[in-house]
């Protein structure tokens, strides 16, 4: 198994599916000289849908050094941790209103400070986005008010985003 949660030949680590508690996961809204960071998932629950990078907590590890980890293996990108943007659950139930899986992450606002973006581990594609046009990628309401959250209290200066509307729907992506 690797620390990104799949196994060696890359399909996700079971114990993720129908949890007997929440999992503890951490998400980095990165930024990039004003732009965002997104990753496209591979796997379930979010296969195929744009996300922030992040990922479980291992065992021993704090939550920063997790967030750097996960957001390295991702992205390429070397990062700087800022504050906490948000705590939040992310549930899905089965058909049967069974909880399949059940994460809690804290979204941090961070910025990149080496690499180059690039797809690594459990993601298909990265992009670094404008705020403007973050509708084009799907994203769920509750990850562009935490993005608008992070752009808005950055430690660091960055373009005001737009406020036009940018769409987004479902649960968090």
């Amino acid at each position: 198994m690797s620390r990104s949660g799949t196994d060696t030949d890359g399909s996700p680590v079971e114990g993720r599916r129908y949890p007997a508690r929440p999992l503890v996961g951490v998400g980095a809204v990165v930024l990039v000289e004003g732009r965002v960071v997104l990753v496209r998932r591979r796997f379930p629950p979010l296969a195929d849908c744009w996300s922030l990078p992040g990922g479980l907590v291992d065992a021993g590890e704090t939550l920063a050094e997790a967030l750097v980890r996960e957001v390295r293996e991702e992205t390429g990108l070397e990062i700087d941790v800022g504050p906490v943007v948000e705590i939040l659950d992310r549930i899905h139930r089965d058909a049967n209103d069974r909880v399949e899986y059940h994460y809690v992450i804290v979204d941090y606002v961070c910025r990149a400070r080496a690499g180059e973006p690039r797809p690594g581990s459990d993601v298909s594609k990265v992009a670094v986005a404008a705020p403007d046009a973050l509708g084009d990628y799907g994203l769920a309401d509750v990850t562009i008010r935490v993005i608008d959250e992070a752009l808005a209290n950055a430690p660091w200066s960055v373009p005001s985003p737009s406020h036009a509307p940018r769409g987004g729907h479902g649960p968090r992506s």
